[in-house]
């Protein structure tokens, strides 16, 4: 009995130093994607919005900062979906990759974001200075491709994340006590909430990005945040990963 009981304790080790890994991994992701996003959104994109950009002397190399800051945002995000479903996988596999599907599916946004302020920024160094006959033309196709910009938040950041970050991720939480469940309850508001606004900003219901679409977003970013550093400093809480596993 005294050799199966140590077998057992020397065995669970590796798997807790698996486990414990995997949750410092996941909440480095997540305050990634915050430095990242922020970062991106708050200080190095404004210049697109300010006056007509695309004919303008432009802050190419900011901006161009700020997609490369995205770009790691989509590293972070597919991140912290892949670590964390090496933890859930045994309990809720279906909805650890509607997790994985839903990061994924936020980071196509973002990328395609990504890719309209790439080229916004060409269009400002190869066309708008050399020909100044193409003036209005270059403006009217500056606006549309940041009207894009706005719409991939919109539609990734302000939606997706909503159904992946809010709800199925704030379910799994809750239900597999990996964390507090005060603090999953969080996610688990905060997801619907975003949801709603964000599709009543694609309905024309509200004004995108607006005040009342930021006010909405709040329980959602004290969520993903409060995760990310619980993670770090407590990692997932062991009584819950000797739970008996369910399909889900």
């Amino acid at each position: 009995m005294a050799t199966t009981q140590q077998t057992l304790t020397v065995d669970s080790q590796p798997a807790a130093d698996t486990t414990r890994r995997a949750a410092t991994i996941v909440g480095w992701m997540f305050v990634l994607t915050y430095v990242t996003s922020i970062s991106a959104k708050v200080w190095f994109y404004p210049p697109l919005f300010d006056g007509n950009y695309i004919t303008g002397p432009g802050e190419d190399s900011r901006v161009l900062w700020g997609a490369f800051a995205e770009a790691i945002l989509i590293i972070a995000n597919i991140g912290s979906a892949t670590a964390l479903y090496t933890v859930v996988k045994h309990r809720y596999p279906n909805l650890g990759l509607s997790f994985i599907a839903a990061r994924i599916m936020e980071s196509v946004f973002i990328g395609v974001g990504i890719l309209t302020v790439l080229t916004v920024v060409t269009l400002r160094q190869d066309y708008a200075a050399a020909n100044e006959q193409a003036t209005a033309g270059l403006t009217a196709v500056g606006d549309a491709l940041l009207a894009i910009q706005h719409w991939t938040f919109n539609l990734g950041p302000a939606f997706v994340v909503g159904v992946g970050n809010g709800c199925v991720l704030g379910w799994m939480m809750f239900r597999t006590g990996l964390v507090p469940r005060r603090l999953a309850v969080l996610g688990l508001i905060g997801g619907p909430l975003i949801v709603a606004s964000g599709s009543a900003a694609v309905l024309g219901l509200i004004e995108p990005g607006g005040a009342l679409q930021q006010l909405t977003a709040t329980p959602e970013f004290f969520w993903e945040l409060g995760l990310g550093i619980y993670l770090i400093v407590k990692g997932f809480k062991p009584n819950a990963l000797t739970a008996t596993p369910a399909q889900s």
